[in-house]
């Protein structure tokens, strides 16, 4: 059985065949800075982390793209709250995004780009869309006319008279369509802008993800992933004015991450009932919170409460524990004969069940339940002190260990060699982390994020204090 997809355009399971056989195109919709990440965030970034995580494991070379939006309403609003510029908003809550998603073991995207560097990008598929008859002008601002789509609205399924529900549009009565949407604003007093054909501005919201998208994959992209909040209208109308622009698909497959609820309530900043990311951290294990943010469907509401991550600490000490008990035998793998023991045809069964979990559109809940079968059988051998060869203990230990890095909830690696690692390389990230700050002091956001991303890329997680940086070695 291949591979299958819930695709949110078709509303159906699909048979995932990615544009270029072996390779796939991810993009992930990343973070408005505005604020640090809350809880509910880190769910679509953990998702894709884990969806990319075992389409390499399944041997696909994965480019993924996540995006961070850098410029927009809430940003300025925000920065003028604090009285300091966008720019400097922006970088301190993009840094802290980092900083909190490698602390949950996410794994940094290949390219992370930011809606300011694109600016050039999104003026050209602004133009094109212009030349097409799809896109007007007025008083400097850019609007996308959705009547020039025929099949706007296939996405959320929405119904003409309904599209309007739950739009950030503003009303605007120059508009020719209440439903068209800003690609390019005009510039306010005081607000940033780019020059552009059609006088100073700024890009809208949802231009950016479309030029950023096609600038780093192309025209057509094998999956677009996101919270389920954005599928309209953000993802709406990227669809819209991308595949216009190209006359080719956007996107193959679309998938939409449910939202984190506290006390039976979405969570949301908006709703002011959120949990930041970092406070989860603090209180949590990492393994603790990826444990709990996976154990349901992504495509499921999961509810934030002290009981399932009571459950979930609970069932990571098992593993722990099972995975430690046979750890000593990890070097006895092909040693012995291969024995028909039903531990052996137990940990066969796990590997089968796993792969079918996640082939079934990145089921992590079904594919925990075979993990903690396996983990249940091992323990009845270890306790009932049958003899079992040495060898199955070791394939026990590869396939619990490989499977569980998939879904980055045990770090093999670091359980007894960080402390000594750390000890070496201490003069020398310290000395790196020095340069940074320099940097930093002198705004020199390039060089920082350089340094940054380099010691991210070598599993050195950093955390910028009140007093002052600290590092340690991650998975």
């Amino acid at each position: 059985m291949g591979m299958k997809i819930y695709n949110s355009l078709s509303r159906r399971l699909e048979d995932f065949e990615p544009l270029t056989p072996e390779q796939v195109t991810i993009y992930s919709c990343g973070p408005t800075v505005y604020d640090y990440i809350h809880i509910g965030n880190a769910r679509t970034a953990l998702v894709t982390d884990i969806i990319r995580r075992y389409l390499v494991y399944k041997g696909y070379n994965v480019k993924l793209v996540q995006n961070l939006t850098d410029i927009d309403d809430k940003i300025i609003k925000r920065a003028g709250e604090l009285d300091i510029s966008t720019e400097q908003l922006a970088h301190q809550n993009g840094e802290a995004f980092f900083e909190d998603s490698q602390r949950l073991g996410i794994q940094p995207a290949d390219v992370h780009p930011k809606a300011t560097e694109h600016i050039r990008e999104m003026i050209d598929l602004i133009q094109i869309l212009i030349d097409k008859g799809a896109a007007y002008v007025i008083d400097g601002s850019v609007y996308y006319r959705v009547n020039a789509f025929a099949s706007y609205g296939k996405l959320s399924n929405r119904k003409p008279e309904d599209l309007l529900a739950g739009a950030r549009v503003e009303i605007d009565e120059r508009k020719e369509d209440p439903r068209d949407f800003d690609m390019w604003k005009a510039a306010k007093p005081g607000e940033p802008s780019w020059d552009s054909p059609w006088g100073k501005g700024r890009p809208g919201w949802h231009i950016e993800c479309s030029a950023m998208a096609m600038k780093h994959l192309g025209e057509t992209i094998d999956i677009h992933a996101g919270g389920e909040d954005l599928r309209f209208p953000h993802h709406e109308n990227e669809i819209a004015q991308s595949e216009l622009a190209t006359g080719v698909p956007f996107a193959r497959y679309w998938m939409h991450v449910a939202f984190l609820k506290i006390d039976g309530q979405r969570m949301g900043k908006s709703e002011k009932n959120f949990i930041l990311l970092r406070d989860a951290l603090d209180h949590y294990p990492t393994e603790v919170i990826r444990h709990f943010l996976i154990s349901a469907h992504y495509r499921h509401p999961l509810d934030y409460n002290q009981e399932s991550l009571t459950k979930s600490e609970g069932a990571l000490r098992r593993l722990s524990n099972c995975l430690d008990a046979l750890k000593q035998y990890d070097t006895e793998v092909g040693l012995n004969e291969r024995t028909d023991s039903p531990l052996q045809h137990a940990v066969e069964k796990m590997k089968t069940q796993f792969t079918q979990a996640m082939d079934t559109d990145f089921n992590t809940a079904q594919a925990l339940g075979t993990i903690f079968t396996l983990v249940g059988e091992v323990n009845k051998v270890l306790s009932s002190r049958h003899e079992v060869e040495n060898s199955v203990f070791a394939e026990a230990y590869q396939a619990l260990s490989e499977t569980c890095q998939v879904l980055g909830i045990y770090n093999t690696e670091a359980q007894n060699s960080n402390g000594n690692i750390e000890a070496k390389l201490e003069p020398l990230v310290e000395l790196l982390l020095e340069f940074r700050q320099d940097a930093r002091n002198r705004k020199d956001w390039e060089t920082s994020d350089k340094i940054r991303d380099r010691l991210i890329e070598l599993n050195i997680e950093i955390k910028d204090t009140r007093e002052g940086t600290t590092w340690k070695i991650v998975s």
